[in-house]
């Protein structure tokens, strides 16, 4: 799955050359040389440029990054690992990450002294594979359930923790053209990503959608809409759109994640805080874990990827965390990083509370779970869009070809 973006993706993004250090002898090819050339690729913008210009400082590199479009970026891995064009420094979403180290692109980060130890533990296990580590991401996300505070201080409306009291409040938060609830139910991993707190935290489980707490969860997001609380919209609706209801006064709560942070935070008059997303019980919430990771190609060249495994050591430092966190909006993978930050960067509190209970979307099914992923958006459409009851809708979408 391609998670929300921490920045905007630029899809003709040109190779970019920063110089940083004295250039010696290069990468080469083969495994000999000692060389100080990095080729980076993400998905990002340049407004990660000044973050690996630290780390190659540090580590004395020169680097050369290729932002891609993210919807490419795993067929164009594929077909590098295939032509053995891979880059020295490869980020990769974190749910990508198994997939890719499955195909033996990837060397472990063991290989350079690297490990997870201190790091929320769903982080460890997204980027590991058959007991081995990949990927380190610096910062993670997930989601949570955000609030206009003058509406809610207006109706007398408390945040909720439960999934009676998020029901009652956004009946009571409806009102004229504001919706009190909204999230997105589109028809793509992103639909998915919102729908899994209430899938997960009342025991639904992707290698079966088809059960009675899938049904229970899902008919509560039906309630929802069929209350009048939350928009019939919703099916069409990215996450980006969301928070473009919840800015225009058209939601009074919603789920998203904290890379909005930058958007909210701008808008005019606009007050707001979020707690995590309330569960049927009231119990810690169980959300998808987000965030992208680096990761050390196999390219053949051992010198430069012992050089790209500390280049991915520095970018995972507490010290990088932290200044990573404050570029993106998003939180360090190290707990204690995490909690020191929280406490500085009150806006993130909730988001915190919620990385550490939350799970990685690949720690049952691994590389096969973006086909448990489209099931479930497609379950999600079916019910919404009132084709199928919610256990017809995850039955028939748990029957479709694998």
């Amino acid at each position: 799955m391609k998670t929300p973006r921490i920045v905007a993706v630029v899809a003709a993004a040109a190779l970019v050359p920063i110089g940083l250090t004295a250039c010696s002898s290069g990468s080469g090819g083969g495994g000999g040389g000692g060389g100080t050339k990095l080729t980076i690729e993400d998905y990002y913008t340049a407004s990660y440029n000044p973050i690996y210009q630290t780390c190659a400082k540090q580590v004395g590199a020169t680097v050369t990054i290729n932002h891609v479009a993210g919807a490419g970026l795993i067929a164009k891995v594929l077909q590098q690992a295939s032509s053995r064009t891979l880059p020295d420094v490869l980020m990769l979403d974190n749910p990508d990450v198994q997939q890719i180290a499955s195909s033996g692109a990837l060397s472990p980060l063991s290989d350079y002294g690297l490990n997870a130890d201190g790091l929320v533990p769903a982080v460890k296990a997204a980027n590991s594979y058959k007991g081995d580590l990949y990927g380190l991401e610096p910062v993670t996300n997930s989601i949570a359930l955000y609030y206009n505070k003058k509406l809610l201080s207006d109706a007398g409306v408390t945040p909720p923790k439960t999934w009676d009291e998020l029901r009652a409040a956004a009946k009571k938060l409806t009102k004229g053209k504001t919706y009190g609830f909204a999230m997105s139910n589109i028809n793509t991993y992103e639909g998915t990503w919102q729908f899994l707190p209430f899938f997960w935290s009342n025991g639904g489980d992707e290698k079966d959608i088809a059960t009675p707490q899938a049904a229970q969860a899902l008919q509560f997001v039906l309630d929802l809409q069929n209350d009048g609380s939350m928009s019939k919209s919703s099916i069409t609706w990215a996450q980006a759109d969301v928070d473009n209801q919840f800015i225009a006064g058209k939601a009074a709560m919603m789920i998203n994640g904290p890379w909005q942070l930058p958007s909210l935070n701008a808008a005019k008059g606009l007050e707001f805080d979020s707690v995590p997303i309330p569960t049927r019980t009231g119990d810690p919430t169980v959300a998808p874990l987000g965030g992208e990771a680096f990761t050390v190609p196999q390219t053949g060249n051992k010198d430069t990827m012992k050089l790209a495994g500390k280049f991915v050591g520095c970018l995972a430092s507490e010290k990088m965390q932290s200044t990573i966190a404050g570029v993106t909006g998003n939180v360090p993978t190290n707990e204690t990083a995490a909690d020191a930050w929280a406490k500085t960067h009150p806006q993130v509190a909730s988001f915190v509370t919620t990385v550490k209970t939350a799970r990685a979307r690949t720690g049952e099914l691994g590389p096969d779970w973006p086909k448990a992923a489209t099931k479930i958006y497609t379950a999600v459409q079916l019910a919404l869009t009132g084709k199928a009851s919610p256990s017809a809708a995850l039955q028939q979408a748990q029957s479709q070809s694998q």
